[in-house]
């Protein structure tokens, strides 16, 4: 089959939950002797230079990006609040100059899919249509109003309180009414399949989690000296919510016990007020790190205090594929259904959080024990080639 992928940021290099994600489902496409191509918007905050792709990578050899400011600017927000009914998070990804490149495409090669890789791509399924028969998957990484419901929810601040439950009423109204606009849907996990059935949609649905390649996870790597970690988007504001929320209510009642213990955190574009949060004893800020695997190989345990997201957390997936200790919420371990005290530790109160990590000092064989499981269990439910496999199977039969 011939598959256009259409994706929001650059899938390349794979360092965020959605560039994973993408990314994944490219490279095992294209594994499966599939004709590949990706036609990306690059943002200033995923910029890649398209040169820069290394020449050894097949799903990558027909790349397109076309550069968009996404930025959110006061007089963008402002302008968007006070005279549009568009979520603001939506209307930053409509270009013009994007809409020529698909068009271009389009009109050059007949592709059987066309892949949309999120929710905001959707505003270019009238334009898709115009140009292609191509059977139109749309791809959701999320349901993306109840990232920012949960997030209203939480916010203490009255006016940050208001503008994100207008925004989030902008979005559920922007995600209904793409439902059924494409041909299939492929949520990243089976709750989100249920929740969009119940939202509306009549089309035919495939889960399709992010996988692993699980023929490259490297050996699990014990340590002896225990420390905590936490990495992934510092820019994200649930990652930012989940952290202070931890600093605030269990860090300081886990030194008092263990004086001397850490918390390493990293991530990429982290505001100056952020890290400015992070300067207190014990916490160590790291910024953004060359290597993911090398970064959780130097420490043990590794916390997810979400209490807001949606999807599923590709960063929790990675750290069960690395043999990692995980302590998280159930909001961050959604759509991995990992067993508590068997491969993941799940923790949705400030005293269970300590409780939790607590324990795995005082036990530390725990944590060995966990995180071997925690590898096992991806190996077995998450290897990237079968889900590839299962998801090109449902494609076949769909496709016009």
């Amino acid at each position: 089959m011939n598959i256009l992928f259409v994706c929001n940021k650059n899938p390349y290099p794979p360092k965020d939950g959605g560039q994973i994600a993408s990314y994944a489902m490219i490279r095992g496409m294209a594994e499966a002797g599939h004709s590949v191509t990706v036609a990306a918007i690059n943002t200033k905050k995923h910029f890649l230079d398209p040169a820069t792709i290394p020449t050894d990578i097949p799903a990558l050899q027909d790349y397109h990006s076309t550069f968009l400011n996404t930025d959110i600017t006061p007089i963008g927000l402002a302008t968007n609040f006070f005279f549009s009914r568009q979520p603001y998070t939506a209307s930053r990804f409509v270009s013009k100059d994007f809409e020529l490149v698909l068009q271009d495409l389009l009109t050059k090669k007949t592709y059987d899919i066309v892949q949309l890789e999120g929710l905001y791509l959707c505003s270019y399924i009238p334009f898709i249509r115009k140009h292609s028969k191509a059977t139109i998957f749309y791809r959701a990484h999320n349901v993306e109003f109840e990232i920012w419901e949960r997030l209203a929810q939480s916010t203490k601040n009255p006016i940050k309180k208001i503008y994100l439950q207008n925004l989030t009423k902008r979005i559920k109204r922007f995600e209904t009414a793409t439902l059924n606009q494409y041909d299939i849907i492929v949520p990243i996990t089976q709750r989100d399949a249920d929740k969009y059935n119940s939202l509306g949609n009549t089309r035919p649905t495939v889960v399709a989690p992010t996988g692993i390649f699980t023929k490259d996870l490297p050996q699990i790597m014990n340590k002896t000296h225990v420390s905590l970690f936490h990495i992934g988007a510092l820019d994200w504001a649930p990652n930012q919510q989940g952290l202070i929320w931890f600093l605030d209510n269990c860090w300081n009642k886990i030194r008092q016990e263990f004086p001397t213990l850490e918390l390493h955190v990293a991530g990429r574009n982290a505001p100056t007020w952020f890290i400015e949060k992070l300067q207190i004893p014990g916490v160590v800020y790291c910024g953004e790190v060359p290597s993911a695997y090398t970064f959780m190989a130097e420490h043990a345990i590794m916390i997810v205090p979400l209490l807001a997201g949606g999807g599923m957390r590709i960063k929790i997936l990675e750290g069960l594929s690395f043999g990692k200790c995980i302590v998280s919420t159930s909001i961050g371990a959604e759509g991995i259904p990992a067993e508590h005290g068997k491969e993941i530790c799940i923790a949705n109160t400030a005293e269970s959080f300590v409780n939790e990590i607590l324990q795995l000092i005082q036990h530390q064989e725990k944590i060995q024990e966990i995180g071997t499981n925690a590898q096992a269990f991806v190996q077995k439910k998450f290897d990237n080639n079968q889900i590839v496999n299962n998801i090109l199977s449902f494609y076949e039969q769909h496709k016009r």
